[in-house]
């Protein structure tokens, strides 16, 4: 129904920058928000940050001033430019997408994952 491929993940020096990218394809009749999170090790997943379909975002406090979300309608693609990068950012993430699929003639809105992209951060 909806496929979410993720690209830009990497190892970086603290300090250092990564760009993230998430691409949805399929049968689409419209996205919502979508949304980064991220899974640490022995930790729970947790929202990074998400952008509606008209712009607004927002953020967890510990990325707020460092990560800038953003998203492009017309690719389908939301990405996540991360700056100033710590070990603590270390993790997989996950894009999420909340969407409205065409499945025969019924339009049904449903929430999506992505197969995740690590990020570590490590001098």
């Amino acid at each position: 129904q909806v496929q979410l491929v993720e690209s830009g993940g990497g190892l970086v020096q603290p300090g250092g920058s990564l760009r993230l990218s998430c691409a949805a394809s399929g049968s689409i009749f419209s996205i919502n928000a979508m949304s980064w999170y991220r899974q640490a090790p022995g930790k729970q997943r947790e929202l990074v940050a998400a952008i509606t379909s008209g712009g607004s975002t927002n953020y967890t406090d510990s990325v707020k001033g460092r990560f800038t979300i953003s998203r492009d309608n017309a690719k389908n693609t939301v990405y996540l430019q991360m700056n100033s990068l710590k070990p603590e950012d270390t993790a997989v993430y996950y894009c999420n997408a909340n969407a409205v699929v065409v499945i025969a003639v019924t339009l049904i809105r449903g929430d999506y994952w992505g197969q995740g992209t690590q990020v570590t951060v490590s001098s």
